[in-house]
């Protein structure tokens, strides 16, 4: 797992994985799979999954890199605290999914809380078939106090 600056303003976590290295074999059983993490978590609540592919390709000017099959994001809220109406403008939290070429790109913006990118980090790590043998899969729910 990568962390960056995207466009030199948003710090973004990204997990590149080819196809041979994933539990999982497409998108939809990819967002799947992250539902059932959010779901798990005490503090997560599923909103939904946006195909960002579809809606792209639907605009007359819409354009898709080269090499991008699918693309969605698993929508989700974390919001354990509402201090101020500003912490509306981060949320709620979003993983993307991308099919490309090669393999899966798995991206989100970094939370401002290091609790919730930790169980984000976990989740996406756990896309990777483990080197053991042994499947740390799905219920890997980290408690967030922040």
């Amino acid at each position: 797992m990568k962390q960056t600056l995207l466009q030199e303003k948003y710090p973004v976590f990204i997990l590149e994985l080819h196809r041979d290295e994933m539990r999982f074999d497409s998108v939809d059983a990819i967002c799947d799979y992250f539902r059932q993490c959010i779901e798990a978590h005490r503090c997560g609540q599923f909103i939904g999954v946006f195909d960002h592919y579809a809606h792209t390709c639907s605009l007359p000017e819409g354009s898709v890199g080269e090499g991008i099959r699918a693309a969605k994001n698993v929508l989700f809220c974390f919001g354990l605290a509402l201090p101020s109406p500003r912490v509306l403008a981060v949320r709620p939290r979003s993983i993307g999914v991308a099919e490309t070429d090669q393999g899966f790109v798995i991206t989100f913006m970094e939370a401002p809380m290091p609790i919730a990118n930790a169980a984000m980090e976990d989740w996406a790590e756990s896309l990777r078939i483990p080197k053991s043998g042994v499947d740390h899969a799905v219920t890997n729910t980290k408690t967030i106090d922040a």
